[in-house]
């Protein structure tokens, strides 16, 4: 049955059907305004839908989780970071682990009081210990009998801003070698071994050393090798069939064999005070090459260093691995001038009778040289001697 025509609009809504028997519904004007108020925004159109985005591009709310793509970046960033962690550990124990130890600092009656800065000893032995009999002869080690020293070096690192010195102690010194009287420096370690040598520095300089280090002929040759030679300039050819050497003048790249003959010979006119100098001039330049970013950032020749060090290196009981860096960019500084260079101030070279020729060290220059170093002074200028002068 029908009723007529529904009341409300044709809109979609709701529509109102009168009731059989009742009024149909009234409404004023105001009650129309808010219902339609209700059903549509002012201005008589409804606002559009926001626009679509897909579920990737979606923003998360404030405190909700990241896009997933985010957090597999950071997730491969931190597994990245965590290998890097362990590979730097692991290395690091190895070489702490690895190096050869020797007693070489003892304490004994009478020995010297700790002075300000640290001291390190550093030896060059004639060490022939893990060559076979081709390396030898490819390295011109000769045949003597016995473990002689033919590099020492005195290196001083100061506490306060002044530089650090590194010093040459010549072989061939005439000094007081405890329980042997006295005698060339260098046979100190044919008696008695590093503890003898340093206990012998200690009791001439008057200064307490704190670490200790000391790398073989085999060992030098083949940290020369790992780093890809090292570059000197020769102002004059050094020719010396003992040291295995003929070098030409100039500039010239030394590999390990041809590096350590450097080092070595004598076959110069002034003899052991050319060898010193040169030894001071080769191992600062090595120590640059080692730093430098060429063998930092290339592993093949980062790779050898360290695979080669721990057989070079002997150090003290006491020392460690986090020792060496100080040691190194000190040594390097050498060849730039912000490390002082010298060796002891000697006064004159005579001959004694069963031991040679031999060195005396000037006792008031040296003494001025030592005091500045146990007190962290500036070493004066009238006891440095510049290399090769």
């Amino acid at each position: 049955m029908s009723h007529g025509q529904p009341y409300g609009s044709r809109d979609g809504q709701t529509r109102a059907y009168p009731v059989p028997g009742q009024a149909p519904p009234q409404y004023d004007q105001g009650q129309y305004d808010q219902r339609r108020d209700y059903r549509q925004p002012q201005g008589g159109y409804r606002q559009p839908p926001p626009p679509y985005e897909p579920p990737g591009q979606q923003v998360p709310p404030p405190g909700g989780r990241p896009p997933r793509r985010k957090r597999k970046v950071g997730r491969i960033l931190l597994i990245i970071l965590l290998a890097i962690v362990v590979l730097i550990a692991a290395t690091w124990i190895y070489l702490e682990s690895s190096f050869n130890r020797v007693a070489a600092l003892t304490d004994y009656p009478g020995r010297p009081a700790a002075g300000a800065g640290t001291n390190w000893l550093i030896v060059g032995s004639d060490s022939r210990a893990g060559l076979d009999a081709e390396d030898q002869e490819r390295l011109a080690t000769g045949d003597a009998k016995g473990q002689r020293t033919d590099t020492m070096l005195l290196l001083h690192l100061p506490d306060n801003d002044q530089k650090p010195t590194l010093v040459s102690l010549l072989r061939d010194s005439y000094v007081d070698i405890p329980g042997k009287g006295k005698n060339k420096l260098n046979a100190a370690y044919a008696f008695g071994g590093p503890a003898l040598l340093a206990q012998t520095v200690e009791k001439n300089t008057n200064l307490r050393l704190d670490h200790y280090i000391e790398i073989g002929f085999g060992g030098f040759a083949s940290l020369v090798d790992a780093v890809g030679g090292v570059e000197m300039c020769l102002d004059k050819p050094i020719k010396d069939p003992l040291a295995g050497i003929d070098l030409p003048a100039g500039c010239q790249e030394l590999d390990g064999a041809n590096a350590l003959g450097y080092v070595r010979t004598r076959a110069t006119a002034r003899a052991d005070i050319d060898r010193v100098a040169r030894q001071r001039q080769f191992i600062s330049a090595l120590m640059d090459k080692v730093a430098s970013p060429g063998t930092l950032l290339n592993p093949f020749r980062m790779v050898p260093l360290l695979a080669d060090a721990p057989d070079a290196i002997t150090l003290d009981e006491g020392d460690h691995l986090h020792n060496l860096p100080s040691l190194g960019f000190a040594i390097a500084g050498a060849s730039s001038g912000s490390t002082v260079s010298t060796s002891v101030p000697f006064g004159d070279s005579r001959s004694v009778a069963k031991i040679g020729s031999v060195i005396v060290w000037d006792p008031k220059k040296s003494k001025a040289l030592f005091d500045a170093l146990r007190n962290d002074t500036a070493v004066p200028s009238n006891v440095i001697s510049l290399p090769g002068s």
